[in-house]
């Protein structure tokens, strides 16, 4: 693993259809790693210390969201990887390929009112030991931007109570349950604790200025950066 915070290799990976890489790249920059453009196509890693799946509509959706991605050689790779320990987070269409890739318990389907949905969503942080959130503060709320049309996450009652028991839901919508998730699931990790997956954008509330209010004022957005900056620290000190 990484011994600074500048050495730290974080992995964007892009397919046909992904929107949010550019901004997720960002991100990882403004945290103080660096940013290495994965591409689906390709099996190799690059050596990177982690991986981000951003969001979008990968492969346009077809047939279910994630289904097509979870097939590509970066995928194979990634889920060694992810087994092996390495961190890797899932934002929106890439928690949906997670869920698709079996790194993730459930599934996402369509919003229960049928509707794309845009909004600053305010999010409980309910697990803050992962290798993402563990610059949070368990029960701390953040706002996030979410944007998605397939962001219901469900599972049945005996996973759902699994994820529950054990610790694994890291993040619930708080306020208002924008799209229907079961238990107002809005993020989950594995058992572990390297796997995490969420709707909402933490990439687009990075930066004073231009993201949602924050708790800092309407000038705020930085809620988001912690994501990045926990996984540095946790590559730091592993």
């Amino acid at each position: 693993m990484s011994a600074t915070l500048a050495s730290a290799r974080i992995g964007v990976l892009t397919f046909p259809g992904t929107l949010d890489d550019r901004d997720a790249a960002r991100a990882v920059r403004l945290a103080g790693g660096e940013a290495v453009s994965l591409w689906h196509a390709d099996g190799d890693l690059q050596g990177v210390d982690a991986v981000v799946l951003p969001g979008g509509f990968s492969y346009g959706d077809y047939l279910r969201a994630g289904a097509i991605s979870r097939f590509a050689p970066a995928m194979d790779a990634v889920v060694d990887a992810a087994n092996g320990g390495m961190p890797v987070l899932g934002i929106c269409n890439g928690f949906q390929v997670l869920t698709e890739a079996h790194l993730l318990s459930g599934s996402m389907v369509k919003n229960d009112h049928l509707h794309f949905v845009c909004r600053e969503q305010v999010l409980t942080v309910e697990n803050a030991a992962t290798a993402w959130t563990n610059l949070y503060a368990p029960g701390q709320q953040i706002t996030i931007p979410l944007k998605n049309q397939d962001g219901q996450f469900v599972a049945d009652e005996r996973t759902l109570d699994e994820l529950e028991g054990s610790g694994r839901v890291v993040f619930r919508y708080s306020g208002w349950n924008p799209n229907g998730s079961r238990r107002d699931i809005a993020g989950i990790s594995n058992e572990r604790g390297n796997v995490v997956g969420l709707m909402p954008h933490p990439e687009h509330a990075v930066e004073a200025g231009f993201g949602p209010a924050d708790a800092t004022g309407p000038r705020g957005g930085t809620d988001g950066l912690a994501f990045f900056t926990s996984v540095l620290a946790s590559l730091v000190h592993a």
